[in-house]
């Protein structure tokens, strides 16, 4: 059972991550990956109250591979406006 669980009024709906800054997009992956594992593990998870809906991990240097790697959310702020 989640820790989370025992809080009543906490309903984690997800998880965010940035990798490191990386000169090589591709070296963030196994962040990503983990990241992954993790959320899919709790997602089937009968946690009850937790709904995991949410994967958000990249930015605009390396959201192609987080995207690759399960991500449903992304930033891409500095591609945006450069």
């Amino acid at each position: 059972m989640s820790r989370l669980s025992f809080y009543n009024n906490i309903r984690v709906m997800g998880f965010m991550c940035m990798a490191p800054a990386l000169p090589d997009s591709e070296d963030a992956r196994p962040y990503f990956s983990k990241l992954s594992d993790i959320f899919r593990d709790i997602s089937s998870a009968p946690y009850g109250k937790d709904k995991m809906r949410y994967l958000s991990m990249g930015m605009s240097q390396d959201f192609e591979v987080a995207i690759e790697e399960g991500a449903n959310i992304i930033r891409v702020g500095s591609a945006i406006f450069s």
